[in-house]
């Protein structure tokens, strides 16, 4: 799958952990060809007993053995990462950030000017394998590059690749605000049928299922929403009552709002880390 790369992780907290144990759990990838640096060593302890990956306490050596490296740190850390790396003989890597904020261009800046960067954007269902991770390639990013990045994060779940990186605050707004979002929309189904008399566990069954079946519909049949909408609406029935007053309510534009009001947020957060 990888062409005999060698896959560094430098941070391995949460999403860290969530690539480590999806190429782990593919079989594509075999564990030696994986390494994790942290600077929690305690930490790093227990990805190497969970997952049987090789693990180093130094960046710059983890850069040494892997030719393609996840920058996975917290946003605060990202500059003093960058500042480390920029010593180390990368000319050849290929550096992928999932840091949110952190753009190519920057990426770029402290990189060797024949190194590739790559953005990426996974979000919260990635620890379940059902992810959508957006890829912006920037310079020096080969279509074999890419395809190995696309199969990396097609361990956690699904990818799209947008070449436009202005676009990557919609994604957060959308992809990664929109869980979230669902997990409200759930819930509300629930508190629904939990007032008409069906008991807590039962309600939230029947919602999250009638979520995931719904989006499974989607992706597997391929038609457009508005399609499938009306297979389960038929003419003067019970959804028809309940899709009037969604729109009576403004739902639709309400979600179209809460994903602006994310991307807007994020553009503002970008922008701070900027300054």
């Amino acid at each position: 799958m990888l062409g005999g790369k060698i896959v560094g992780i430098i941070g391995a907290g949460n999403m860290g952990e969530v690539l480590i144990r999806g190429l782990v759990h593919s079989g594509r990838v075999k564990k030696s060809d994986i390494l994790a640096s942290d600077l929690d060593r305690e930490r790093l302890a227990a990805i190497e007993k969970a997952y049987g990956t090789r693990t180093m306490s130094s960046n710059a050596e983890l850069v040494k053995k892997a030719s393609l490296v996840i920058l996975a740190v917290k946003p605060q850390n990202v500059d003093p990462l960058l500042e480390e790396l920029a010593g180390s003989s990368h000319e050849h890597h290929v550096f992928v950030s999932i840091v949110a904020g952190v753009t190519t261009e920057r990426l770029a800046e402290r990189m060797h000017p024949r190194s590739g960067v790559i953005r990426a954007m996974p979000n919260a269902p990635a620890s379940v394998q059902a992810g959508i991770t957006a890829l912006c390639p920037g310079r020096n990013v080969s279509p074999e590059d890419l395809g190995r990045v696309e199969a990396i994060f097609g361990c956690i779940g699904r990818t799209v690749i947008l070449q436009n990186e202005a676009l990557m605050d919609v994604v957060t707004g959308l992809s990664g605000s929109g869980p979230a979002f669902v997990f409200m929309f759930i819930e509300s189904l629930s508190d629904a049928g939990v007032q008409l008399g069906i008991s807590r566990k039962e309600a939230s069954l029947l919602a999250a299922q009638t979520v995931y079946g719904a989006a499974k519909m989607l992706l597997e049949t391929g038609k457009h929403p508005s399609e499938l909408k009306d297979i389960v609406a038929t003419p003067g029935g019970t959804t028809f009552a309940g899709l009037k007053m969604l729109e009576k309510c403004s739902f639709r534009s309400t979600l179209m709002e809460a994903v602006e009001a994310a991307t807007r947020r994020s553009r503002e957060l970008g922008a701070l880390q900027r300054k």
